[in-house]
């Protein structure tokens, strides 16, 4: 498992409550429905692409590095969002994921 952001880990320091509740919320929220671990993050990536949150999209990257998904898996996830967004919106996620992506290859 790849290390969490510092700000992150100085947050859950500061309000261990609430990055515990955090925490659950979001187990509980994955483990509700009948999507498959591939999927759900999948559909995470797209939600992060899509709203242009780059801490988003670096954390769905770690996450999917972390599942055993590829590089290349990962790349054709981002590009999809091309016809949604834009160009100028895909470069940029498709910058902050090569920031990690290319340490892995």
């Amino acid at each position: 498992m790849r290390k969490v952001p510092a700000v992150f880990e100085r947050f859950a320091r500061k309000y261990p409550q609430i990055a515990a509740a955090y925490e659950r919320l979001a187990g509980e929220c994955h483990s509700l429905g009948p999507l498959s671990e591939r999927e759900r993050l999948l559909v995470k990536m797209g939600i992060a692409v899509g709203s242009q949150l780059e801490g988003s999209v670096r954390s769905q990257v770690r996450k999917m590095l972390d599942s055993g998904m590829r590089p290349d898996e990962i790349r054709h996830a981002v590009l999809l969002a091309m016809t949604a967004i834009g160009f100028p919106a895909t470069m940029a996620a498709l910058s902050w994921a090569d920031d990690l992506l290319g340490k892995e290859e």
